[in-house]
Order: C-alpha cells, then sequence, then structure tokens
C-alpha cells in the first residue's frame, strides 16, 4: 500500500519560473515522444529500451537506477538512497518518493565522537560506521509496484545483464577510483571488485561485477522483501557487523519510503515543484526566490544582480543550517521560512553595494565556536536523471551513496557498496562534514532518523512549457538547480542552460566559489568592491541532466551536461 507521510515542508506556493527548448512531440496535451538523459550512456539505453518494451517513466526510472549503480558504482547503487519526483500524468498528480537512508537504531548523538568531544577524523566517511540503512531497493520496488507498467523484474533486466557482462571503465571512473583508493582499499570486497593492483583500472577495463548481478536477481524475484528480510539480511548484517557496524536486522526489516508532498513555489505566474525536507532543496530555493522576486533582475546591472543573488543564496543557507532536519523528527517553522514577509526581512538586510560578512549574520553557533573558511571540495559524487514519457509521466531522481563510491565497504558475497550518508549529520554543532556544510540540532544524529540532504530534483511548469532540472554537486546542488530556474525563466535553450558556468555561496565558508568561465575580469573587479571574497574553481560544477517540453511548439528536447558523461536521448513510442 502507497504511504501517503505530509511532509510539513510542502505546504506553500510563494515563487516560480519559465523554459525553452527544441525536437518533434505529439499534441498539446501529451509529448508523443520519450525523453531519457542520465550520467551514463549504459543507464539512458536501459530506459530506453524499457519504454520501447512498453514501460513507462516510472519503469524507466526503476532500469535507470538500477543501471546507474552498476556504471557509476561511485555515483549511487543499492547500498545508497536518493529522491524521486515524480508526475503521474492521467490524475496530474505531483509527488516526491523518498528513499533516503535512515540512522541504524543503535546510532546516537555522539558516536563520532572522542572523550574530548571533538570529531574523530574520517569515522563518518569511511567503513561500516558511516553507513545508513539504504533505501534504493525499497525505493525501486516502490515505484514498480504503485506507479509502473512492467514488472520489476523485467525493469531490473538491463541492469543485471550489464552486472554480469561488465560495464566499460572511463575517465570519471578512475578519477574517482583513485580519490577513494584508501577507503577501497580496506572495503572488504571493494578492492577486488572496484580496484585492479591497489589503484583505478585502466581506462577500456570491463567491470564485471557477478554478485551485485546476483543481489539485483534476487531482488527481481523476491521485490523489497529479498533485500531486507531474509538470507541477505541476515548476510548484509552480518558483515557490517563483523567490521564494526551496528546495524540489525530489524533495520533493514522495519525501512520504509515515504511519499512526501513537494515543496511547490509560484513566480510570475510559474509552478515551481521541487523537493521537501529531508532535503533543504525546496525550502532554500523558496527563500532565494522570495528575496528575488522584490527586485526586477532584468533591469539590473549584471554584477548587482548577481551580488542580490550571492546574498539571498547567504541567508537561505544560514537558515538550512539552523531549522531544516527530518520532517518526521523534528519541527521546522517552514510556513514562516517560506512566506514573502519573513523573504522581506531577510531582503531588508542586504545592503544594495556591500556583501554581508557571515559573521555578522544572527549566529547559529556562538562565534569562537564556528569553523574554519575552509570547507572540504565537492566532488562529482551523486547522479541525476530526467526521464518523461510519450504520455506526460515524468521523473526527476537525483541519487546518491554520499562521498564518491560511499563508505568504500562491500559487504562480502552481496556485491552491494555501502553509503557513508551519516556524515550528512551533524556530528557535532557546528562542525562542517566533508562538503563544509555546518548543522545543528534540527540535523543531529538519531535513531532512524534521515539525514538532511541538498538533493533536488525539480519541475518547473509555466504552463506551455515544462522542464525537467536536477544534478548532484554536494552543498552546490541547490545553487545550481536555482541557476537551472533561472536559465529557463529567462527562455534559454535547453543546451544552453546544462552548459551555463555557475556560482555559489552557502554561508559558511564566506566565499563565492566559481567556474571558469562565470566571471570576466571587469566583474570580478566590480563583485570584490562589494565585498565578496572569490575562489575561482579549477574542477566544474555538478552534471545537469534536464529535459524540456514545450507544449505549444509540440517539441520535445533533453540535454546532458558537457561536464559529464552523459547521454541524452529523445526518440518515438
Amino acid at each position: 500500500m502507497r504511504r501517503h507521510l505530509l511532509s510539513a515542508a510542502a505546504l506553500l506556493g510563494l515563487l516560480a519560473a519559465p523554459l525553452a527548448a527544441p525536437v518533434v512531440a505529439g499534441p498539446a496535451d501529451t509529448p508523443g515522444e520519450h525523453a531519457v538523459v542520465t550520467a551514463h550512456p549504459e543507464a539512458t539505453a536501459a530506459g530506453e529500451a524499457i519504454l520501447a518494451d512498453g514501460g513507462n517513466a516510472f519503469d524507466a526510472a526503476v532500469a535507470i537506477t538500477a543501471a546507474l549503480g552498476v556504471a557509476e558504482p561511485y555515483g549511487s547503487g543499492l547500498g545508497g538512497g536518493g529522491f524521486f519526483l515524480l508526475h503521474e500524468a492521467h490524475s496530474d498528480r505531483t509527488l516526491m518518493l523518498d528513499a533516503r537512508e535512515t540512522a541504524p537504531a543503535a546510532a546516537d548523538r555522539d558516536m563520532y565522537l572522542d572523550e574530548d568531544g571533538e570529531v574523530i577524523d574520517g569515522l563518518s566517511l569511511d567503513g561500516v560506521l558511516a553507513a545508513g540503512i539504504p533505501g534504493m531497493p525499497a525505493g525501486m520496488d516502490h515505484l514498480a509496484t504503485e506507479y509502473g507498467a512492467l514488472s520489476l523484474e523485467r525493469s531490473l533486466a538491463p541492469a543485471i545483464r550489464l552486472a554480469e557482462e561488465g560495464v566499460t571503465v572511463g575517465p570519471r571512473y578512475q578519477q574517482m577510483a583513485e580519490f577513494r583508493h584508501q577507503a577501497l582499499r580496506d572495503g572488504a570486497d571493494a578492492a577486488g571488485i572496484f580496484l585492479r593492483d591497489g589503484g583505478p583500472p585502466e581506462a577500456g577495463t570491463e567491470l564485471v561485477q557477478p554478485d551485485l548481478a546476483g543481489t539485483l536477481r534476487r531482488l527481481a524475484a523476491e521485490g523489497r522483501d529479498g533485500f531486507y528480510t531474509g538470507e541477505l539480511a541476515q548476510t548484509l548484517v552480518e558483515g557490517v557487523r563483523e567490521a564494526g557496524g551496528i546495524w540489525s536486522t530489524e533495520d533493514l526489516a522495519g525501512y520504509e519510503v515515504v511519499e512526501r508532498e513537494p515543496v511547490r513555489l509560484e513566480w510570475n505566474g510559474t509552478e515551481i515543484v521541487t523537493a521537501a525536507p529531508p532535503s533543504s532543496g525546496g525550502v532554500a530555493i523558496g527563500q532565494i526566490l522570495n528575496i528575488l522576486s522584490f527586485h526586477d533582475l532584468d533591469a539590473m546591472e549584471e554584477d548587482a544582480r548577481i551580488h542580490l543573488i550571492l546574498e539571498a543564496m547567504r541567508r537561505a543557507y544560514r537558515d538550512r543550517a539552523e531549522y531544516l532536519g527530518d520532517p518526521d523528527h523534528v519541527d521546522m517553522p517552514l510556513q514562516r521560512l517560506l512566506s514573502r514577509d519573513y523573504a522581506a526581512g531577510l531582503r531588508a538586510g542586504i545592503h544594495p553595494d556591500q556583501a554581508t560578512p557571515s559573521d555578522s549574520l544572527p549566529p547559529v553557533v556562538e562565534p569562537e565556536n564556528r569553523p574554519g573558511t575552509d570547507g572540504a571540495a565537492e566532488s562529482p559524487q551523486t547522479t541525476h536523471f530526467s526521464v518523461m514519457d510519450a504520455e506526460g509521466n515524468r521523473v526527476a531522481a537525483t541519487l546518491t551513496l554520499n562521498y564518491p563510491f560511499g563508505s568504500g565497504y562491500v559487504v562480502p558475497g552481496t556485491g552491494v557498496l555501502l553509503n557513508n550518508e551519516m556524515d550528512d549529520f551533524s556530528a557535532k554543532p557546528g562542525e562542517p562534514n566533508a562538503y563544509g556544510l555546518i548543522g545543528f540540532e534540527a540535523n543531529a544524529i538519531a535513531p532512524q532518523r534521515r539525514p538532511l540532504s541538498s538533493m533536488s530534483p525539480t519541475f518547473v511548469d509555466t504552463g506551455d512549457r515544462v522542464a525537467i532540472l536536477g544534478t548532484p554537486g554536494g552543498s552546490r546542488i541547490i545553487t545550481m538547480v536555482l541557476h537551472g530556474i533561472l536559465g529557463v525563466v529567462d527562455g534559454q535553450p535547453i543546451d544552453e542552460v546544462v552548459e551555463a558556468p555557475r556560482w555559489h555561496h552557502q554561508y559558511l565558508p564566506d566565499r563565492v566559489e566559481f567556474e571558469t568561465g562565470a566571471f570576466d575580469t571587469e566583474l570580478r573587479g566590480k563583485l570584490v568592491q562589494r565585498g565578496h571574497r572569490l575562489t575561482p574553481q579549477v574542477r566544474p560544477f555538478g552534471d545537469m541532466q534536464a529535459v524540456l517540453w514545450e507544449r505549444e511548439a509540440g517539441r520535445l528536447e533533453a540535454a546532458s551536461d558537457p561536464r559529464g558523461e552523459g547521454e541524452a536521448r529523445v526518440f518515438g513510442r
């Protein structure tokens, strides 16, 4: 049965955005064609095969999710979780399927602290103690059972074949394996699967995962119970506990996905539907857009517009740190945070010509306890895909293990690479996590609690045009999706939206991070004069995958971020 839990997150509507596009579609009420775009060609092919076999967007989502876990093990997999934003065309219903990981029942507030109360370096990132209870298998089963037209067995078939026959290692895989090689060396079966002679495999190596194929076959035959109960569940728990972890069979058996009401925003006549808590994305995007709604962005000089957006980002991330967490465990003032009146107050504190030092905002933690300004660099972990089928069903899904290759630990005999989502909790008030994000009591570790996330799958609907957006990118996901929304609003073609250079501010560290090409020399100078601390980033941000349906023109288009290795396809029934 469907479980409906109204996440206090979604209540409102106070903002929005429009779009642009190209490629033949059908009548105005349906696209008439399918669009699939993912971060890996094999996953795109899996989605296309399922749609060609009579499946709908939700069946394709199952196939893509499983295939990404095989082809991009550094970004997602059975041992992880994610958020699926769904729109069911025939019922005109939109919801968020929350398949986020949960903390084990034996987890406690101070589990990553030493006897002096200091965070133990690496304990929430590497090894089994870093792993939450996975949500991905339950999420796929729920999609297939409640919304799919095909069986789970049929939708998992492409991923099973890929795991058995192998996927070719490319540059992104090599980069991520090099970055996490030590965790993989220490991760039980991980080294034998993902490394060669202790290091990344050579480009062109075929990555074959027979144990993972066996686990996928069990899931295909038995559904969620094949993973969360019975022999496999016992094997998972025993493997985790033998390595020093705290999972129990009750943790697995008790895991449930949750259908949540998404955050709905309205801005200039456009509807934006995006992720609700335990994602912080929808609330933060809503706050930023509400602040911007008091200004005519088109009439502003470029440096003044960027300054305003940066200041709105700063304030949204500050509130993220103080207020947001798991809606099933934490009371959040969401109606206030997403109200136009609250945004007016935030806007009043923005100086039109000068950056506001983050330390001058109302403190979330005493100044002497604030973390330093050197947060960990974001890695291009996590993954996103977007799908629209010919009937107008659509899915935006952002999936993750958290850090590249998650915890680095593969439970022996299962092929299941475990997440390290426990690092997304606040291990200690005010201490930054791997992405430099700080957190407090709202996101403290507690049994069965879901850690706060930045994943922000999003739909944008102007009435005659619809966009599906999302990206990986750690703490920068929220601002990248915001850039995508604003690009769609400005009428940019969807390929330009995903290609555009990006920039970001997250309150702490107090700095503006930007991609090459985002700011020219003159603009940099103007922003510095306003007091912004600019930090250029050599590595690109994110890997956006987007679909655009222009109803009036009858055109459908999909675009895969050139920063990644993905593929977009638009094709007939």
